[in-house]
């Protein structure tokens, strides 16, 4: 039945789930939300392959029209210091008008007044939120995924701004990579203090995806949120930046748009980059493709030899083991840019705190359906409603049975999902 856009869908957890327990005292585990939470996904089927999914994000249709309100952090991270911004949704109509010509679409900066009167103590759900690659709040993907919460008025959410990206500025020559995990751990621990009572999660797409799983990694069960969605993880960065450059397409059109996603970013920022770093901008703002990027900006400013040394420290497949919290993660088996074979279905079979869920179809960030709608918020929106409003938070254990998940302890052996080959201060 594909192919009349019907994609099949299949799970991969654990085989013994976490067990979780409803607010009316119903036993039941993670798979079972899941599935319950992902409905048939029905795609157009005009667009009948990963690359037509994928290519017709280009068509750039109107999405939800979700308005922001922009606050700029000053990072605390000694190493990484500098600015970056987070974009706050806004359920106040009246503030519905506001927009700043400067910034992305339908996004306004806070006022003095607002930003002194920022805090709460009610127990709305707040979703923070990580965008793909260049991207920000105003991309359509991520419209279609949150203003369903947001329309329906018992939601809150922000999204954090990689450095650099949706017009923002950058005050020291670090833009960001797969491992900047500093602004999110940042900003939750201020959404933590400034609204103790709301509890939070998070949701990530693509490179946000990656990074909100290392993050998770890092932080186990001593993360804030209570559970989270990734989408179009690429999981296994060196997996799928060899397979992008193994094909004409890939290579040619994948790699360049998106190497021309960061030229255009460099070049945004380029007196920056020329003051704070040793960067050669030049050869920088001519290259063509991704990895040509990553190999002139990402190797020099973070330390890694070379590009793959740096896919391979920056991958979350492994990270994946070392989370505990709830996680659904959500991708499409012909996705071209986050290719099939670098999918976790083996860390996802050893891991009771996640839930790999796979379409057959939808591209990257595509899942375009009949009429112009995303499957992909459809899952999301339906998760996340289920963890907030009907699973008991307090019943998610840290860790399973209180057992480790690897190694042996007969022999001595210890395996540590989350040791980097760089080390980096995580701040925590």
């Amino acid at each position: 039945m594909e192919w009349l856009g019907r994609a099949n869908i299949e799970f991969t957890t654990s085989p013994k789930p976490l067990n979780l327990k409803e607010k009316d005292g119903k036993e039941t585990n993670l798979l079972k939300i899941c599935e319950s939470a992902v409905p048939p996904c029905n795609l157009n089927p005009l667009l009948f392959n990963g690359h037509a999914q994928t290519m017709w994000t280009a068509a750039k249709a109107h999405g939800p029209q979700l308005h922001y309100k922009r606050r700029i952090f000053e990072a605390d991270h000694a190493e990484f210091n500098g600015s970056f911004a987070v974009d706050f949704a806004v359920t106040d109509p009246s503030a519905k008008k506001e927009a700043d010509p400067t910034l992305t679409p339908r996004t306004a900066y806070f006022s003095k007044a607002e930003l002194e009167a920022m805090g709460s103590d009610d127990d709305r759900p707040m979703l923070v939120v990580l965008h793909g690659l260049s991207g920000g709040s105003h991309e359509i993907y991520l419209r279609h995924a949150i203003a369903p919460l947001i329309d329906g008025g018992k939601w809150e959410a922000c999204v954090v701004i990689s450095r650099g990206c949706a017009n923002s500025k950058i005050t020291t020559g670090l833009l960001y990579n797969a491992r900047a995990t500093w602004d999110i751990r940042q900003t939750i621990k201020w959404l933590r203090k400034t609204y103790p009572n709301r509890p939070l999660f998070g949701l990530g797409f693509s490179l946000g995806a990656c990074i909100l799983t290392n993050y998770l990694g890092e932080e186990g069960s001593a993360t804030p949120l209570k559970a989270a969605v990734v989408v179009a993880n690429p999981w296994a960065l060196h997996i799928s930046s060899k397979m992008l450059q193994s094909t004409v397409i890939g290579h040619h059109v994948y790699q360049r748009v998106l190497g021309n996603a960061m030229r255009a970013l460099a070049m945004r920022h380029k007196d920056e980059l020329e003051k704070y770093t040793n960067i050669d901008t030049a050869n920088l703002l001519s290259l063509k493709y991704l990895w040509e990027f990553d190999r002139a900006y990402q190797c020099p400013t973070w330390g890694y030899p070379t590009e793959e040394a740096y896919y391979r420290d920056a991958s979350s497949s492994d990270s994946l083991l070392a989370v505990r919290i709830p996680l659904l993660a959500i991708n499409a088996v012909d996705d071209p840019i986050a290719s099939c074979l670098s999918l976790p279905y083996a860390e996802a079979s050893r891991n009771p705190y996640t839930v790999l869920c796979t379409t057959s179809l939808g591209g990257h960030l595509g899942w375009f359906e009949i009429g112009g709608g995303r499957w992909h918020g459809k899952p999301v929106c339906n998760f996340l409603n289920h963890m907030a409003f009907e699973v008991d938070l307090d019943s998610i254990s840290n860790e399973v049975n209180g057992k480790r998940t690897s190694g042996n302890p007969e022999y001595g052996t210890n395996f540590d999902p989350m040791r980097r080959k760089m080390h980096v201060n995580l701040n925590q």
